[in-house]
């Protein structure tokens, strides 16, 4: 079987850095004592690994470098003074820029975190990013409880998503916006209905009294939740009440936050942000390990779903182009119209084989007026 890793020389557009590449087989004769050989199952494709190759991410691994920030493997071997794995467990990285897209990698115990093995391998791959943000951003900045209301912009991200039915399961009601110039955006909004959403709507209804009306009986919102940036976040922050926090976790529009002054003096609102990188840096472990257990047990009684699609690395060309596109007809659009979330699957089984083993009721039809 080859083994394959996805490696950058420079920085600039990411279909033209990104490059993957035959790599020959690790040697883990001479493993370090600490160390710990893992061959990797699967990872993400995030905004975040876009962002690295362009050179414009928090964190720059020296060049060259192998891709990817997280994912999930199985260990294969272990140094001699290795207690806390053993061969056959599923671990992930503890830290970003861990060079994740590639066959198998070798990295010290210390660096790794265990994951339980039922759950499933795409939702093991995603722990890190997604719904960590999505788990820190509704606990850090205010005490919620049950009954208070968020809202937030970029409602359809992943992020969106797992703050919806993260809340959901605290009892905090959600107001979520969603771009209105998206395709299928009807879709969308049922989507985030099916997952909890109690307010979804298009940014055009922001500020308006008829989404004002919706809210009649809630109280004001305590904490508003930025992705977009730009215009986007006046309207959000105009919608927040007295003494609450804007959190900006990310600035998809590339845009500068735009919030009148009047709002910060008169309503006490705070701007803070929120990088789940820079967390992992200063959290205690131990809270690591408890927001694990919590986001693995929400996955495990299936109230938190994400949407994802999986592609074997030897066709991560066409996966990259899939995840850079901004394209509504993609092939990695889920149902209801949402993108899916990328997935590169690092050590595909033989897929000819597989072909091969399978009887020919078993094979796919389909007809085509190729001439």
């Amino acid at each position: 079987m080859a083994n394959w890793a996805v490696k950058y020389a420079e920085h600039g557009v990411p279909t033209e850095v990104l490059k993957l590449v035959e790599v020959p087989a690790l040697d883990t004769s001479t493993l370090g004592d600490n160390d710990v050989h893992v061959r990797m199952l699967m990872a993400p494709i995030n905004p975040a690994d876009i962002n690295m190759a362009e050179g414009v991410y928090g964190i720059s691994p020296p060049l060259p470098a192998t891709a990817g920030n997280e994912g999930v493997g199985i260990v294969e071997k272990c140094g001699k003074n290795v207690t806390t794995f053993k061969k056959g467990d599923r671990v992930i990285p503890s830290e970003a820029a861990s060079g994740t897209w590639t066959s198998e990698t070798i990295i010290s115990d210390n660096k790794l975190l265990l994951v339980p093995d039922d759950i499933p391998l795409a939702a093991a791959a995603t722990l890190t990013v997604n719904p960590s943000t999505a788990y820190r951003i509704l606990r850090d900045f205010i005490d919620l409880k049950p009954g208070d209301v968020i809202i937030q912009n970029g409602a359809n991200s992943a992020v969106g998503m797992a703050i919806i039915q993260m809340a959901r399961e605290m009892g905090v009601h959600t107001v979520n916006v969603i771009r209105s110039d998206r395709p299928d955006g009807d879709k969308t909004l049922k989507l985030l209905t099916n997952l909890g959403g109690d307010i979804n709507i298009p940014d055009t209804m922001l500020g308006t009294s008829y989404l004002k009306d919706l809210m009649s009986s809630w109280p004001q919102p305590r904490l508003g939740i930025n992705c977009i940036g730009g215009e986007a976040t006046t309207y959000l922050v105009r919608s927040l009440g007295s003494d609450s926090i804007l959190v900006t976790y990310g600035g998809m529009s590339k845009q500068p936050l735009q919030v009148p002054a009047d709002l910060l003096a008169y309503k006490n609102i705070q701007l803070r942000g929120f990088w789940v990188s820079s967390w992992y840096q200063t959290c205690d472990i131990s809270e690591r390990k408890d927001m694990m257990y919590d986001i693995c047990n929400m996955i495990r009684e299936h109230k938190l779903s994400n949407f994802t699609i999986e592609h074997d690395i030897d066709d991560f060309d066409w996966a990259l182009k899939q995840a850079v596109s901004s394209s509504s007809n993609r092939s990695s659009i889920a149902p209801w119209g949402v993108n899916r979330k990328i997935l590169l699957n690092l050590n595909p089984p033989d897929r000819m084989k597989e072909h091969d083993a399978m009887n020919e009721e078993q094979y796919s039809i389909f007809e085509t007026d190729y001439k």
